[in-house]
């Protein structure tokens, strides 16, 4: 195998955790926002655009997983790196679920301050935050998972919760 596919192809493994978890999580955001909005005449997000959004999410965790404030805390408890990337995820994904909303205010109105202040008029805050709890929980659960994992090592993981392995032979 050439340097480049060598590259790719563990470039490829290492998104497919975070970009499954958060397929599956978006999908059940999507879920509920159609639960919430159902006899309002909002569509809820296409199956299509939560795979991208999750193939986004994916590459933003590899990516901060890369910068050196990331892993601010390696010697303490576990829960200090899963506050601390629950926070930075949780504020890029609020971001993302607040512009996602503006992209489709911008585009009625015409302009991004106009569909921005359309977009603080006609939100419905509860719905809002409602999903933003969902995605707390559900980011929560993937930085605890994530710490453990790099805590514990990859295959004693996948031994404890899918049985004996053959352990790796060096």
């Amino acid at each position: 195998m050439t340097k480049l596919s060598t590259k790719l192809k563990e470039e490829f493994f290492a998104l497919l955790p975070p970009t499954i978890y958060f397929f599956v999580a978006l999908h059940i955001v999507a879920f509920v926002r159609v639960l919430m909005l159902k006899g309002t005449g909002i569509s809820p997000l296409s199956s299509m655009s939560i795979a991208v959004a999750a193939l986004i999410l994916g590459k933003a965790v590899l990516i901060a997983d890369m910068l050196p404030m990331i892993n601010r805390f390696p010697n303490k408890p576990l829960i200090y790196n899963v506050a601390w990337k629950t926070l930075i995820y949780l504020l890029a994904a609020t971001l993302i679920h607040y512009l996602e909303r503006l992209i489709d205010f911008w585009r009625q109105t015409g302009g991004f301050v106009a569909g921005n202040r359309k977009l603080l008029a006609e939100i419905m805050w509860p719905h809002f935050w409602a999903i933003q709890i969902i995605l707390l929980v559900l980011i929560v659960m993937y930085c605890t998972m994530h710490e453990l994992v790099r805590v514990i090592g990859r295959e004693k993981v996948l031994r404890i919760f899918f049985g004996p392995m053959p352990v790796p032979q060096i």
